[in-house]
């Protein structure tokens, strides 16, 4: 029996991907695009709500869907850590099922994976990343996740970020400073750069077009609908593509 999928933000960018994704998908169900002028109460009877809308609006649509019961994929930008926090006791509170995805590109998150593995090894860490002028925040979601990543995999190694007060430097997010690029022309794009001792490493992740994101929308979907999330809160593309290991030391491993 096909699973009812509601979508907020339908008519953005991702929205009316995501919309593609389920209408082509035989075990799932369109039943509700909605958007800011939505009435609450629309798309109550689906059984998953995807929301790709406004990170203003994003927290209200989750803690609905999770009063409803509903399981709930997030692809909207602007869930920090400490945001993450707040939605993970809200989840269990709840005893509901919450998949949190920054990107839905699967190899932006091959790209995260690996930028995780190569954190310890190096002290200077920034990163760039460039998107189209329409994106309402900065920096992306995908930075900030990464980022945060990054500085767990150093656990109290600190990053070297000389005069990270300067404006120019970018915003320090985990110690990282990110630059944020806003250019006609571009789709997404991010780099981590790594610097050591006559070296530098850079892990660059490119995405040409929208289509990008079609296996990861499915992916994740697939991955609520089959309820092999459970309850709880998960993030990232990660644990959904059998990665969530990957760039992370084996037991009793110690990184240089």
């Amino acid at each position: 029996m096909s699973k009812r999928v509601a979508v907020a933000g339908a008519t953005g960018r991702l929205g009316t991907l995501v919309c593609e994704v389920v209408e082509a998908h035989p075990d799932l169900d369109l039943v509700a695009r909605l958007t800011s002028s939505s009435d609450p109460s629309a798309g109550a009877d689906a059984e998953i709500l995807v929301d790709v809308s406004h990170p203003d609006a994003s927290a209200a649509i989750v803690d609905r869907a999770l009063a409803r019961g509903q399981r709930v994929v997030v692809g909207t930008s602007g869930w920090s850590a400490a945001r993450l926090a707040e939605l993970r006791e809200r989840v269990a509170a709840a005893g509901g099922t919450v998949l949190v995805v920054p990107n839905f590109s699967l190899g932006s998150v091959l790209g995260t994976a690996l930028a995780r593995a190569a954190a310890p090894y190096f002290d200077a860490i920034e990163i760039v990343e460039a998107h189209h002028p329409q994106k309402v925040d900065s920096p992306s979601g995908t930075a900030v996740r990464t980022a945060e990543v990054i500085a767990e995999a150093r656990g109290d190694r600190a990053i070297e970020a000389p005069y990270a007060e300067q404006p120019a430097r970018g915003e320090l997010v985990a110690g990282i400073p990110i630059h944020s690029l806003r250019l006609a022309g571009v789709v997404a794009k991010q780099e981590v750069r790594f610097g050591g001792p006559g070296e530098v490493l850079t892990v660059m992740h490119d995405t040409h077009s929208n289509d990008a994101y079609r296996a990861g929308i499915r992916a994740a979907l697939e991955f609520v609908a089959a309820g092999s999330a459970g309850s709880g809160l998960t993030v990232g593309l990660d644990r959904v593509l059998g990665l969530d290991g990957l760039g992370r030391p084996a037991a009793g491993e110690v990184a240089a």
